[in-house]
């Protein structure tokens, strides 16, 4: 079958040049921010996110408990917008992400926020947006226009902005060196082949995308685009809770995709992996030490926090191949639309 590249697979080969030239309109604003948040010192970061930005603020989570020591934790959005209530948010860091910066959920909660005394950030590729003008510090994503429905390189520049603010307010040299080999690994995981997995999961009802630390906002992303591109039920959970009762849907007729990190937790995740062997799943792994049929290629470890992020570009490629053989329209999903807008 020969397949023309629909608008998703297209956009998702821009992250690489959208990420490599984010620094130039990102550094200017991180500055003010950060020294902000060292005079300040937040106790806590409260994050505000729907869709696949909720899962760059999972990303965002990992990314600042572990390399600040900070307590990150999700707002329901609808504190404002539907109870007409707020948060003692003074002196803490409310954090809201969003492509296009139109929900008004988000958007009155970000207000209710600052209005509280916190430090407000809204990470947008609209800069002009309803949601930026409510925030203090705007932090652009500069991923250009993206017109395709599903969310694939503003996704992909959300992590890799986030993952720069938490680099420059931690001050960690390492990730900041790995941000700067990011565009050419992403560049490259694009072109790694998945193929594997179009023709196990073509035919598949339902599935599990596994991760841990750094890419449980991987498998998350994973799922949810499994959803929008390919009609196809999907759910993520981290390692350790997929013992915690999902391990019983496991069968040779339920696929599992496991998006293991480059650091302390995939030591865990190959034990998983065995277990689940054992119970006789239908296996694929991004693991690089994985000697079974079942491994996905993968670029070698650098860094875990943008190694993870490769993970979801090479999986882009694939789920829009998955599309057309599942005789979806990604680029016109059925009940889709770019801006959702929510109360």
């Amino acid at each position: 079958m020969i397949m023309r590249d629909n608008r998703m697979a297209i956009e998702a080969r821009e992250a690489p040049h959208a990420v490599a030239r984010q620094q130039e309109q990102l550094a200017p604003r991180l500055a003010p921010l950060v020294a902000r948040l060292r005079a300040v010192d937040p106790r806590v970061v409260v994050t505000c996110a729907r869709g696949s930005s909720a899962h760059a603020a999972t990303f965002a989570k990992h990314l600042i408990e572990r390399g600040l020591g900070v307590p990150v934790a999700a707002a329901a959005p609808n504190i404002a917008s539907v109870y007409g209530g707020s948060l003692r948010l003074d002196g803490q860091l409310f954090l809201a992400i969003s492509q296009s910066g139109g929900s008004n959920d988000l958007i009155e909660l970000a207000a209710a926020a600052r209005r509280s005394g916190a430090v407000t950030v809204c990470l947008v590729n609209e800069v002009e947006s309803d949601l930026a003008a409510q925030c203090e510090f705007v932090l652009p994503m500069a991923a250009g226009p993206e017109f395709a429905v599903p969310a694939t390189k503003t996704f992909i520049a959300s992590l890799a902005a986030l993952t720069r603010l938490v680099a420059s307010w931690s001050q960690d040299r390492a990730l900041d060196d790995a941000l700067a080999r990011l565009p050419e690994r992403l560049a490259r995981a694009c072109e790694l082949d998945w193929s594997r997995l179009v023709e196990a999961f073509a035919r598949a009802e339902s599935l599990v995308a596994i991760g841990r630390g750094p890419t449980l906002a991987i498998a998350r992303e994973a799922a949810l685009k499994l959803k929008e591109t390919a009609n196809l039920h999907a759910e993520a959970f981290s390692s350790a809770e997929f013992m915690h009762g999902p391990v019983s849907l496991v069968s040779p007729l339920y696929p599992i995709l496991m998006l293991t990190p480059t650091d302390e937790a995939a030591i865990g995740m190959r034990r998983l992996a065995d277990d689940l062997r054992g119970k006789g799943a239908a296996l694929f792994t991004t693991d690089r030490e994985d000697e079974t049929r079942g491994r996905l290629p993968a670029l070698a470890p650098d860094h875990p926090e943008t190694d993870a992020i490769c993970l979801i570009q090479s999986f882009y490629a694939m789920a829009a191949r998955l599309a057309v053989v599942r005789g979806v329209d990604v680029d016109r999903p059925r009940h889709l639309q770019k801006v959702t807008r929510t109360r």
